[in-house]
């Protein structure tokens, strides 16, 4: 039994390699990817199951709804169990949940059955996704935090602007049984590779009453209400222009292809870009505002579109990497489910936003989208006021980062984490002086920072 929770090492050729990180950040992103898709995919298999169960709208919704509802209620509290017994742990068995429960979703002989393995697999995602930015913050030197943490949203909002594409095309040509089966090879690959690219937890904080401490630290506070803001001004257009677009006369391929500039901007700003906080959410504003006033045609949403996918995926991944650098190691589990709650309830206020700004309007589907681009400019302002209040100095974490080494090492090599490191220190004291040179330093700096 102690084996099934004991977590694993890497193989130390894994370890030693120089991009034994970004190999970390590559497994996460795996279950990034898998968690956004699964749960935009689903709704483009609504009609074939309203025929193959002989179900309402309403009770079809619900394949969607009882996994975005468990996946919002799991986050915290799975984050604080990962903290007490191994974020790497957590995250390997929800792959393997989850891998299973898609596999039993693609074999489910009723609606109800269904339901309930969607259940299952949001549990598993829960899993993964409460790990994700805490995997991401321990694996990565600090002064890359910001980059891994953007190719982890760029793999979140890929997986989201992908889902209605790949669940239309799995829809039509294979079945909708196949929306859920074809995350089993997928799955069975990326837990090979969170087995073998993951490093163990290094600092565990025991017991299970969740540790809210975070919370008293605004810049931890205004960073989950930027979150929240974020995803709700990145969702709310997910869902508005299909509407829009079908209700003119588009078809659903034309919807897609002009819906797929907002998440592959957020991409390229999350990987690529690093704006400043105010140029990013400049950048949405200005979209935003023009898509306000501006007619919807394609020439004019392509365009738009983009420039506020750029604006909130350079926003994101920064605002993410602030309330990381708040928070000790021991809470960065809970922390990291919070922002993962923020995320998901924003993406459903952006639903909510969007579909109540149509209902509004008498569903008269052109004033419903101006109501709605004026509701997540709001949100957008508001989100504009979260940054602001966060203070830019950086903030040292207590008893948690060491900026500068001893004595005997000189100047600074780079933050290295108390703890179990400091025996490290205690012990490169003791080596003779032709073996603590500067690069002897950074390699063993380097293990100190990303052991295990």
């Amino acid at each position: 039994m102690n084996v099934l929770l004991r977590e694993r090492p890497r193989p130390d050729r894994v370890r030693e390699l120089p991009a034994a990180w970004r190999l970390a950040v590559l497994t996460v992103c795996f279950g990034a990817f898998m968690g956004q898709l699964d749960a935009s995919i689903t709704t483009l298999a609504y009609p074939a199951l309203r025929s193959e169960f002989h179900a309402s709208l309403a009770a079809v919704s619900w394949v969607s709804l009882s996994y975005l509802l468990t996946l919002t209620l799991l986050l915290v509290p799975v984050g604080r169990l990962s903290d007490a017994h191994g974020r790497k742990l957590f995250y390997v068995y929800g792959f393997a949940v989850f891998t299973a429960a898609s596999a039993a979703c693609a074999l489910a002989p009723s609606l109800e059955t269904l339901i309930a393995f969607r259940v299952a697999q949001a549990v598993g995602a829960a899993m993964l996704q409460a790990n994700s930015i805490a995997l991401i913050s321990n694996a990565v030197p600090r002064a890359k935090l910001r980059t891994g943490l953007g190719v982890q949203a760029a793999a979140q909002a890929l997986g989201l602007g992908l889902g209605p594409a790949v669940g239309g095309l799995l829809v039509d040509t294979l079945g909708w049984r196949w929306v859920f089966g074809v995350n089993v090879p997928v799955g069975m690959v990326a837990l090979a590779g969170g087995i073998l690219l993951l490093p163990r937890t290094r600092e565990r904080d025991p017991g299970l009453r969740p540790d809210l401490t975070p919370l008293k630290r605004p810049e931890v506070r205004w960073g989950l209400l930027g979150a929240a803001g974020g995803y709700l001004v990145l969702f709310g257009p997910l869902v508005l222009v299909p509407v829009l677009m079908v209700a003119r006369g588009s078809s659903a391929l034309t919807s897609g292809l002009v819906l797929t500039t907002l998440p592959v901007g957020f991409a390229v700003g999350a990987s690529f870009l690093k704006l400043r906080t105010a140029v990013a959410l400049g950048l949405a504003t200005a979209a935003l505002t023009a898509l306000l006033v501006l007619p919807f045609q394609p020439a004019v949403l392509v365009p738009l579109l983009g420039l506020l996918g750029v604006g909130l995926g350079s926003y994101a991944p920064a605002n993410n990497a602030r309330v990381m650098a708040a928070v000790p190691q021991r809470a960065s589990g809970v922390v990291s489910g919070l922002l993962n709650t923020a995320r998901s309830l924003g993406t459903s206020g952006g639903v909510y936003l969007v579909t109540s700004a149509i209902a509004l309007a008498g569903h008269d589907d052109g004033l419903g989208a101006r109501y709605a681009f004026a509701g997540l400019l709001a949100v957008c302002l508001v989100t504009v006021g979260a940054a602001a209040a966060i203070r830019s100095r950086a903030h040292a974490v207590e008893n948690e980062l060491v900026n500068e080494l001893p004595a005997p090492f000189g100047p600074q090599v780079g933050p290295l984490v108390r703890g179990d490191d400091q025996q490290r220190r205690a012990d490169l004291r003791q080596l003779p002086g032709q073996q603590r040179q500067p690069g002897r330093v950074r390699q063993m700096e380097r293990e100190a920072a990303h052991s295990q």
